[in-house]
């Protein structure tokens, strides 16, 4: 069977194999193939152009002796010679640039550097990160080469005005410059396809998504990270060929139960809509208490005891009250409302998710 001819019922049988799902995605976006491990690439460098925020080098025995000696040996592969202890380099920063990269990635390719600083530099903002050599092994040759500006997040540049920011990345400035060898792929190959996030009814439903599309015994769920698969030889000319057929394949899948927290700006994220069953929490000057018979049916619409106002001292002191069953949205805002602090708010959801009326994991960054 060619590829054009198993591609149509490839996606007729998977859209009948589990309907009304509130979630559907693609198996390509819920795995990853078991053929080669990404590639690990890592580098020391420098980042040049700094406004005087970079390391303290002095050329001696005190600040970053590192940076001074790099800058030598750089200069002297242009026939340059200048003594150590003459240098003063508050425009240079040692760094550490690291990447992962796809093992398919060939000579050419491009990709995203991280760098971070290594010595007592105050900021990279600004910085261009000069030429630097990546290997997957120090013992070993490099295989890729990265240069260009640095790019920092929002809150490093706001505070790289406060001398802060020595981490960013440089868009696309890693290009490749020796590929792997790869061993051809047969028709015949047991491959295994990985979760990106472990879990056993997704792993069942995309084995199950696959034996209605190709045919029974095609896909095995082995655990809750990896489904076996045994294509057919007459499934398509290549291995490569019948994986990119089942890429487009649609599995119902049901998203974690997560919430995430911004402890420094008081964001909150949740995956749909998590409720919160009775407890009672306090903290600091706050309680929160969910499931009090006094409020009404609507959830989380009680506000705070007391209207907060400007003259109140902080840590900020009440109660808000909620019935059972509000959502995560509802408690957040009472919360805010209260004058509860961004790092209040992740303690009282984690609270929560300790003693169980949140079924959720929380994650507080």
């Amino acid at each position: 069977m060619r590829l054009r001819a198993l591609a149509v019922p490839l996606a007729l049988a998977a859209s009948l194999a589990h309907p009304g799902s509130a979630q559907t995605a693609r198996v390509r976006d819920l795995i990853q193939t078991e053929r080669v491990a990404p590639r690990r690439l890592v580098g020391y460098g420098l980042v040049v152009g700094l406004e005087g925020t970079g390391d303290r080098s002095l050329g001696t025995t005190t600040g970053s002796v590192q940076t001074v000696r790099s800058v030598v040996n750089l200069l002297r592969r242009f026939d340059v010679a200048v003594p150590p202890e003459r240098l003063r380099l508050r425009n240079v920063a040692a760094v550490l640039v690291t990447a992962e990269v796809s093992a398919y990635v060939r000579p050419g390719g491009r990709f995203d550097v991280q760098v971070a600083s290594l010595g007592d530099a105050t900021s990279l903002h600004g910085g261009i990160l000069w030429i630097t050599p990546l290997v997957e092994d120090p013992t070993q040759p490099a295989v890729a080469t990265a240069q260009g500006p640095l790019l920092l997040s929002a809150d490093a540049v706001e505070r790289a005005f406060n001398r802060g920011g020595t981490a960013g990345r440089v868009p696309g400035g890693g290009v490749i410059e020796a590929g792997v060898t790869l061993a051809a792929a047969s028709p015949t190959d047991t491959v295994r396809l990985l979760l990106r996030v472990p879990d056993l009814a997704t792993a069942t439903r995309i084995a199950g998504a696959i034996n209605a599309a190709v045919g029974p015994g095609t896909a095995v769920t082995e655990d809750p990270g990896a489904v076996r698969l045994t294509p057919p030889a007459q499934a398509a000319d290549t291995l490569w060929g019948f994986l990119a057929a089942l890429d487009t394949l649609p599995v119902d899948v049901e998203g974690p139960a997560r919430l995430v927290v911004d402890a420094r700006n008081g964001t909150v994220v949740t995956g749909g809509t998590l409720r919160v069953g009775a407890a009672s929490v306090s903290h600091g000057g706050l309680t929160l208490t969910i499931g009090d018979p006094s409020v009404g049916t609507r959830a989380g619409t009680a506000a705070a005891a007391g209207t907060p106002d400007s003259s109140r001292a902080l840590p900020p002191t009440g109660v808000v009250r909620a019935s059972a069953g509000a959502s995560v949205q509802e408690i957040a805002a009472a919360l805010q409302v209260s004058g509860a602090r961004p790092r209040d708010v992740a303690a009282f959801f984690e609270a929560l998710s300790i003693v169980g009326a949140l079924r959720a994991t929380v994650v507080v960054r």
